[in-house]
């Protein structure tokens, strides 16, 4: 099979099914971000190198190929036969997001993205878990999108940043917290 079909070289691409869109459609948007945020935590998981977080993060990123696949999938019929992400699949980031802070101090302040470069590439994968999240947020004010999609996606960026400061903490490194500017 060549990676090459030339079908897009007119501007559009095939969602799952038969449909045809402009590849810079709101669907487009919001799965090409949620892309993006896999190939991110590919980075993450690459720095990783003490295997922290296990096998969290392959199983967030086929996560986030099923929700990819709910994004590009208008097909009802087609719908009904992929892997969705559930209710359960949000309690299941809670109770994780819940493990971690256990060993983490209270957050009285906001903190700067960085320290470790593993919790720097979470803070980065954080951020662009929000922008997957403002063009879901932003199809589903147009479009058909389930409500649970928009949860698990909150609350991956919670756990991102959570993820973050406790792969610092691991390492011996303390937050950085903001540190306002007094005006004149």
């Amino acid at each position: 099979m060549k990676i090459y079909t030339r079908t897009g070289d007119d501007g559009t691409t095939g969602l799952l099914g038969r449909d045809r869109v402009p590849k810079h459609d709101l669907r487009v948007e919001a799965y090409g971000s949620v892309d993006e945020l896999n190939a991110v935590l590919g980075v993450v998981h690459a720095h990783d190198t003490g295997k922290l977080f296990g096998g969290l993060l392959p199983s967030l990123q086929s996560s986030l190929f099923d929700v990819g696949a709910e994004l590009a999938t208008v097909d009802t019929k087609m719908l009904e036969k992929l892997a969705r992400i559930a209710d359960a699949d949000v309690a299941k980031l809670e109770s994780e997001i819940d493990r971690l802070e256990a060993d983490l101090a209270p957050l009285t302040r906001f903190v700067l993205p960085g320290g470790t470069p593993l919790a720097a590439s979470l803070h980065h994968a954080r951020t662009v878990c929000r922008r997957a999240e403002r063009r879901v947020t932003a199809l589903a004010a147009r479009e058909n999108v389930s409500a649970v999609l928009v949860r698990w996606l909150n609350r991956l960026a919670d756990l991102l940043f959570v993820m973050a400061r406790w792969a610092n903490s691991k390492a011996g490194v303390a937050d950085q917290v903001w540190e306002p500017r007094r005006g004149n």
